[in-house]
């Protein structure tokens, strides 16, 4: 399997907006969402097995896109399943795959993330390394997951520019540990709440008292609504949020000659109140559940998503696709019949309240993690950091 290093040198070039200093997490700033722990990187690779990797595609002036891999372990999928579901929030997308998952409850490939137009490009190149692995020579269908938000703000969406060779790249260099965020593999291309989006994990882990279980998100952002962090409107006192033009607000939260960064920045359809987009949020955990619990799980997921400022637009489609790792829930080809471990109801509580803070806290990094990118298509401008952190300040949010 290729290191993390072998895997950025099968990446195109970086834009220069790439190589800023690392810009913080949430966390680095003092902003903690919620009341459980994170694990110890605070990423989907916190439930242990599960891997991902990235494929960063950036070429010349007009390609800003990539791939995003996520395994829930690093065995055979197919041989080797985990139970799985799927939530729409809103159904403007082209997920694929959703029908088998919820009609059979499992994961059978791993999940891709990538462009919009890209879907089907990067689930041929699955099902071809899916079926060139040992054990596969007889095998005459599989359900390839593949995920998308629609990235054309940045890249040349139309010249569906993703390969075989990035596919698999995203695939054969998915590991365990930290996870980058941001500006990275599906996560290239794509814009939050009028700022740059991307790629943002987190995890929780429950304390032993309620199963000791680890629940972790991983978000491709690419929507938009009225950022709020943790509570606070930053959205409004940055003055770049949906409706800013109809409403005429934002002016009324700021100081008077307190300049607000990229104001003048936004995007056609921002100005019009639009923010088109979508969000694929992946939600792995360890706890023995069925489908059916994950997928009250991903409705919670939704309801992370809301408290950042999202109000699912029509053109966002939103997406929430869970599964769980543990051991006692596998299912294998071939068994007649399973004895199956099952969290029960009355367990699912902390469960819930931990996808929901992992999800909050995924796409704030997801945000703050992205750096400026630009292409002839336009920009998209990071969250400012230093400006944000004064709204969350005079909020009460960080001391």
């Amino acid at each position: 399997m290729p290191s993390r290093a072998m895997l950025a040198a099968l990446m195109l070039p970086i834009a220069a907006e790439a190589q800023e200093p690392p810009r913080p997490r949430a966390r680095d700033l003092g902003i903690e969402v919620g009341v459980f722990a994170p694990g110890a990187y605070n990423a989907i690779t916190d439930v242990a097995g599960v891997l991902v990797g990235h494929t960063t595609v950036i070429s010349g002036e007009d390609i800003r896109t990539g791939v995003t891999a996520i395994r829930p372990h690093g065995g055979n999928l197919y041989r080797d399943r985990v139970p799985a579901a799927i939530h729409v929030g809103n159904g403007f997308g082209k997920l694929l795959g959703v029908t088998q998952v919820r009609e059979l409850g499992e994961l059978e490939t791993p999940i891709l993330l990538t462009c919009t137009l890209c879907v089907w490009k990067a689930a041929d190149a699955m099902v071809e390394w899916a079926l060139g692995m040992e054990g596969m020579e007889g095998v005459r269908s599989i359900n390839p997951v593949v995920g998308e938000t629609n990235d054309g703000g940045l890249n040349d969406i139309r010249s569906r520019p993703i390969t075989e060779a990035q596919v698999r790249a995203a695939l054969d260099g998915a590991a365990e540990g930290p996870v980058e965020e941001g500006a990275v593999g599906a996560g290239t291309g794509t814009a939050a709440f009028g700022w740059k989006g991307g790629i943002g994990t987190s995890s929780r882990v429950l304390p032993e008292s309620l199963g000791g279980y680890a629940v972790g998100v991983l978000v491709q952002s690419n929507f938009g609504g009225i950022l709020q962090i943790a509570g606070a409107p930053v959205g409004r006192e940055l003055g770049r949020y949906s409706f800013r033009n109809q409403v005429g607000a934002g002016r009324e939260a700021r100081e008077p000659g307190r300049e607000v960064p990229g104001l003048d920045a936004m995007q056609p359809e921002e100005r019009a109140g639009e923010s088109q987009g979508s969000i694929m949020i992946v939600v792995a955990t360890d706890a023995p559940l069925s489908e059916r619990n994950l997928e009250r799980v991903g409705r919670r997921a939704i309801m992370g998503l809301s408290r950042t400022g999202s109000f699912a637009s029509n053109g966002s489609g939103d997406y929430v696709i869970t599964f769980s790792t543990a051991q006692g829930v596998r299912r294998r080809p071939g068994d007649d019949v399973r004895s199956l471990e099952d969290l029960s109801n009355d367990r699912m509580s902390a469960i819930f309240q931990a996808t929901l803070e992992a999800t909050e806290e995924a796409v704030y990094n997801s945000m703050f993690k992205a750096v400026t990118v630009s292409s002839r298509w336009g920009t998209r401008e990071a969250l400012p950091i230093e400006a944000t952190v004064e709204v969350l300040r005079r909020h009460g949010v960080i001391r």
